[in-house]
């Protein structure tokens, strides 16, 4: 399906016009094709930007696609965002997606508190490139990768870029339980419904995480 006008337009969520977005996408994007530009950008989000789940505020200020930048961490979600948000103001059509994956590599803190290893709602951008819709995941940064000896998502524009099943050593990785689709803005009011029904010991108290250092948690279990 063709890109509808909506897919170049800023929300209040993917605010393209927000001037930090602007200045990400002009220095970042380049010159070139679209697909020159929004492989750059979406290596400039997965990387410059730390991946972090204990940094999840779901009010709209905390879900906006220019709230990474100015935090300069995120999680899926609205990472994701944000490359929608500088595709867009790139003027590449962009629109984000969603899936309920089933996370086989977590913290053992993350674990206990989600009591389950279901993520619900993860994020992704859907980019138009070369006549077609195409996914792009940027939410784990490259460091982290690494650490967690998991294969980084590359994108080159062509193809969907989207969580390997398998970590570098053939344990389970990521398994794409439920797609939800695209969306022209982000579908918030269904993402904290979603959250309320898979977490709700963690959301009666969606604080509790905020303290945590999912970075130290990480180097501390792959040593």
């Amino acid at each position: 399906m063709s890109p509808s006008p909506a897919s170049l337009a800023p929300t209040p969520l993917l605010d393209s016009d927000h001037p930090a977005v602007r200045a990400f996408a002009e220095t970042h994007a380049g010159a070139g094709s679209d697909i020159e530009r929004a492989v750059r950008l979406y290596y400039a989000v997965r990387d410059r930007f730390r991946y972090d789940p204990y940094r999840i505020d779901l009010s709209p200020a905390g879900m906006r696609a220019s709230t990474v930048l100015a935090i300069g961490v995120g999680w899926c979600v609205p990472k994701a965002a944000l490359l929608a948000a500088v595709c867009r103001a790139a003027g590449i059509p962009a629109r984000v997606g969603y899936a309920d994956v089933r996370n086989h590599l977590s913290t053992e803190r993350l674990r206990n508190t989600l009591k389950t290893d279901l993520f619900v709602w993860h994020g992704y951008a859907d980019i138009w490139l070369d006549g077609a819709w195409r996914k792009a995941t940027p939410a784990f940064n490259i460091e982290l990768c690494e650490r967690f000896g998991l294969l980084p998502l590359e994108f080159d524009g062509r193809s969907d870029s989207i969580y390997h099943p398998f970590d570098r050593s053939g344990n389970r990785h990521m398994e794409y339980v439920r797609i939800h689709g695209a969306f022209d803005d982000m579908p918030l009011e269904r993402i904290v419904a979603g959250f309320r029904e898979a977490y709700p010991a963690w959301m009666t108290d969606p604080q509790s995480m905020r303290n945590a250092d999912f970075q130290a948690e990480v180097e501390r279990e792959t040593r």
